[in-house]
């Protein structure tokens, strides 16, 4: 199950937490698409100066003890962000639509790398800069990327998202953010 963000991301709307506040306590409506890229499309807000590439999953599985189980989830999507007045450069994030169980990690597969994000509520991150640039090079070179996250409740998730598209909207918002 795909969440209404497929279709309002289509649209041109996105409703994100800001990928700026680690504890993603702050929630900021952007409307400023200015770049669709395939499966990929590109933000920008000015007031502070962030630009940031985005995508939904096109494959979603929801797990619990083994079984498939519909579950009611947020919005779930992958991140690349850049805010030049705190020095953030390709920042790579995920927001898997539930509180994350507490102490667990989300894991990332692309193209037979593995990659491991720590969790903080709804959200997971790569743990250094340095493993930014190794996500996304590995980004770069993939066709779809898988997380796999563990809920509070113990429900095991499979978002797929494709990374047609990752390249040119990488480029565009590492441009738009550039100086």
């Amino acid at each position: 199950m795909i969440s209404n963000f497929a279709r309002v991301l289509g649209a041109g709307f996105l409703m994100v937490a800001a990928t700026g506040i680690v504890t993603g306590a702050k929630a900021q409506d952007s409307t400023n698409r200015v770049a669709a890229k395939t499966d990929w499309s590109v933000f920008v807000e000015s007031d502070p100066t962030e630009c940031w590439g985005v995508s939904a999953p096109k494959v979603t599985v929801n797990k619990k003890d083994g079984r498939v189980v519909a579950v009611r989830r947020g919005d779930i999507l992958l991140f690349v962000s850049y805010r030049p007045g705190k020095g953030v450069k390709g920042e790579v994030s995920f927001t898997g639509g539930y509180p994350f169980a507490g102490g667990s990690t989300v894991s990332l597969e692309i193209s037979g790398n593995s990659f491991e994000l720590f969790t903080d509520g709804e959200w997971a991150w790569s743990a250094s800069t340095g493993d930014d640039a190794k996500i996304i090079t590995a980004m770069k070179r993939g066709s779809e990327a898988k997380l796999t996250g563990r809920s509070g409740r113990g429900t095991v998730t499979e978002d797929t998202f494709s990374l047609l598209g990752f390249t040119a909207a990488l480029e565009e918002a590492e441009a738009r953010c550039s100086g």
